[in-house]
């Protein structure tokens, strides 16, 4: 079984812990183990709140969407921003420190690395033609014994 979902989010802060509750919410009522739950959620909050701090451009949203094929998990953050300077498929190197709102989600900048650490395959890169940022993430799951997908297949 598979399913996906997708959200546009407005770049603001408080976008960041509601896409996170909204894959924990999902996570845990399909039946993934919470350790690999929390992980991703990390790493959603640490890609999303990059899109708020550097997705400008004329847009003041960004998209997240999520998929979930037997047991691989795929995230993509994408935004409207000027992109990565230099796209290469592998982690950017980490900006310098953020201010104001987002400081708690990415002490000392260091976001993309996070994300890396915490997913099985990550690739970043720019959308074609238009720029902005495209985050795109994996992590193979593993199921609760309850897991209401499991039953489905």
């Amino acid at each position: 079984m598979s399913i996906w979902w997708s959200l546009q989010l407005r770049r603001d802060a408080a976008s960041v812990p509601l896409a996170r509750r909204l894959l924990l919410g999902a996570m845990d009522t399909a039946g993934v183990d919470g350790d690999i739950s929390h992980e991703l959620s990390v790493a959603l909050s640490e890609a999303c709140a990059n899109a708020v701090q550097h997705g400008g451009g004329l847009s003041e949203v960004y998209r997240v969407t999520a998929s979930i094929h037997g047991d691989m998990c795929r995230i993509e953050v994408t935004d409207c921003g000027p992109g990565f300077a230099h796209p290469t498929g592998s982690v950017p190197s980490p900006a310098s420190p953020v201010s104001g709102e987002l400081t708690g989600l990415l002490p000392g900048g260091r976001g993309l690395l996070l994300i890396e650490a915490l997913s099985d395959r990550v690739r970043f890169g720019n959308q074609p033609g238009s720029g902005g940022a495209v985050v795109t993430f994996d992590k193979i799951l593993k199921w609760r014994e309850d897991a209401a997908l499991l039953r489905a297949s």
